[in-house]
């Protein structure tokens, strides 16, 4: 084996997010330029798994934000404790196709990847239209910390992280990462789709303030939404291109008396081909040679 690769992997795993910094330590260390490729990263999801992660998996109780939404295709992770169980899931969707309408297509690769293609919206939102940087793909999220119905567990009883990868380089990783749930100065309060284990897309609760929205927290335990890279352009980070191809790494923690309780990933590969099994194993193994 490479002893780059014996160098990297463990370094890799010990941070917890194994694909995403292996790359960016072989990119790092030795002379593999290859960190933007679509097909190597799938490759490389294939043979080292970070996490215990579920694939291609509906969320509880369904998807109930907006209307029309389908579930399926969510990468999970489902952790049980003693007083409650906790539910994350992430996706990718296409948010525009050719004539700029959401489609309940996912694209998935059924090992947390999801492709779609490279270049802006073919009109985007409409208080962005036309925008260059709307790319055709949302990521969508859904938090449940009932996720048995067993607990009493409510969303403000956790605090979150959302990371966004917003460079196409795995070799230099520009993330954005904040609290997506928990109410703050700057952001009193999100426009989530908020409830429980009977709720659906036709009684879910979207606060409109900050009081609402803290009481609903404090009352349930399911938080859902779609969000599009469009939502995040500003400075530091407004050099996302969505004619860039490359691997995009979205994770969503949980966290519980300051410790991760879950943690679910996704990379949306965005461009080139994602190549066949074998052609990309064949890539992976020339790594490790």
């Amino acid at each position: 084996m490479n002893p780059l690769a014996i160098h990297c992997y463990p370094e890799a795993v010990a941070r917890g997010s194994a694909i995403g910094d292996l790359l960016k330590c072989l990119r790092r260390d030795g002379p593999h330029d290859e960190a933007r490729d679509p097909a190597l990263t799938a490759g490389l999801l294939l043979a080292f798994p970070a996490l215990a992660l579920d694939y291609d998996q509906d969320v509880t109780p369904d998807v109930i934000f907006g209307a029309g939404n389908t579930n399926g295709a969510f990468t999970v992770d489902v952790q049980s404790y003693v007083d409650y169980s906790i539910e994350l899931g992430l996706r990718a969707k296409l948010r525009f196709d050719a004539n700029n309408d959401p489609q309940n297509v996912y694209n998935s690769n059924g090992n947390g990847t999801y492709s779609f293609p490279a270049g802006a919206a073919p009109g985007g939102f409409s208080w962005q239209p036309n925008s260059p940087t709307t790319p055709v793909w949302n990521f969508e999220f859904a938090v449940n910390v009932n996720q048995t119905s067993l607990g009493i567990m409510t969303l403000d009883d956790f605090t979150y992280e959302l990371g966004l990868d917003l460079d196409a380089d795995l070799a230099a990783s520009l993330y954005l990462s904040f609290d997506p749930i928990t109410p703050t100065l700057g952001m009193p309060y999100f426009d989530h789709s908020i409830g429980d284990n009977t709720t659906d897309e036709t009684n879910d609760l979207v606060a409109g303030d900050a009081v609402t929205y803290a009481s609903y927290l404090a009352a349930y335990p399911v938080a859902q939404n779609s969000w599009n890279y469009e939502f995040f352009n500003e400075a530091p980070f407004d050099g996302f291109d969505p004619a860039d191809d490359g691997v995009y790494q979205i994770y969503l923690k949980a966290f519980h008396g300051g410790a991760v309780v879950a943690h679910t990933e996704i990379s949306v590969l965005v461009g080139g081909p994602v190549g066949t099994e074998s052609t990309s194993w064949g890539r992976v193994k020339s790594l490790f040679r």
